[in-house]
């Protein structure tokens, strides 16, 4: 009887460790894309790559001296040019610097030739004023004066910026807290009208025919701008002069911007107080023609003529 071997059961293998990672051990074990070697082997079947005849090599030899050659020439002419560029730019600061000192003489002559008209019109004052002379000077700011007086300072709010806004704007002013020119128009006529015989902001004498107005955010006398505060000067009997200010409609008012909008104030009577002479004088003549002049209706009239020196 013959015998049968037993088979023998060999089982399932066991798995790999590595079997959960199967992505990443495809990466690594394929870690150039299937369609980059593809064109990679094709580029090498078709002798891609570098050069290899003797006639690409020199082109590319070629290619290369040429832009070199390029890259030297505009450096070359970028080093040459340099000084011509920097010559340019200190002849144009020449020029402005000559330009500039020419206006800066020209504004000194134009000072100097104002100033000896000024003094010239003071001679002609002094000469044709009559017995009335020293007051003549003394109203058309032509000298200096001193005497009792007051000092009135007026000034912005605190922290007041410049532009618009607040209610003073819809009452046609430009902000709330900020010294307007006429602010300063109504203090000037109310301390004329209290008694003043001469008066002066931050130095600048004003006259019968001087003007206060405005440029933006600034204030200006007779075209010359000034900054706050805004010191006023006023020659006068000193106490009744600030009592009189102080009472008047002008007052008042000014009482009620420092009272509703902010803005400083402080006024003083001084028992001396200096003002300068105007910048400029506008000298006026008038003649009369004679009682005989009549106009068309035959009423007789003292017609004027006006000139200036």
């Amino acid at each position: 009887m013959s015998q049968q071997h037993p088979v023998r059961s060999t089982g399932t293998p066991p798995p790999r460790p590595d079997a959960s990672m199967s992505l990443l051990n495809n990466v690594m074990d394929h870690a150039l894309d299937d369609g980059y070697a593809e064109a990679s082997a094709r580029r090498e079947a078709e002798g891609g790559g570098l050069p290899r005849t003797l006639r690409a090599k020199l082109g590319l030899a070629a290619g290369l001296v040429l832009a070199a050659a390029v890259v030297t020439v505009g450096a070359a002419e970028a080093r040459i040019s340099a000084p011509v560029v920097a010559k340019e730019r200190q002849e144009l600061i020449d020029r402005i610097d000559a330009e500039t000192a020419a206006a800066e003489k020209l504004e000194q002559d134009v000072e100097k030739i104002r100033a000896e008209v000024g003094e010239r019109q003071r001679e002609a004052l002094e000469q044709h004023g009559g017995d009335q002379a020293e007051l003549v000077a003394l109203l058309s700011g032509a000298t200096p004066v001193h005497g009792p007086g007051v000092k009135l300072v007026v000034d912005d709010a605190k922290d007041t910026e410049a532009g618009g806004g607040g209610p003073r704007e819809s009452s046609g002013f430009s902000d709330t807290g900020r010294v307007r020119d006429r602010d300063m128009q109504r203090v000037v006529n109310g301390l004329w009208e209290s008694g003043a015989e001469a008066v002066a902001i931050n130095s600048q004498r004003l006259t019968s025919l001087s003007a206060i107005r405005a440029a933006g955010d600034a204030i200006l006398v007779d075209n010359k701008p000034l900054v706050p505060p805004y010191t006023v000067l006023a020659v006068g009997d000193g106490q009744r002069l600030a009592t009189a200010f102080q009472d008047s409609a002008d007052g008042q008012y000014l009482h009620a911007l420092q009272e509703n909008f902010g803005i400083r104030t402080s006024i003083s009577a001084e028992t001396d107080v200096r003002l300068p002479a105007a910048p400029s004088l506008i000298v006026r003549t008038a003649e009369p023609r004679g009682a005989g002049a009549t106009k068309p209706s035959g009423r007789a009239t003292a017609d004027t003529g006006k000139g200036t020196s």
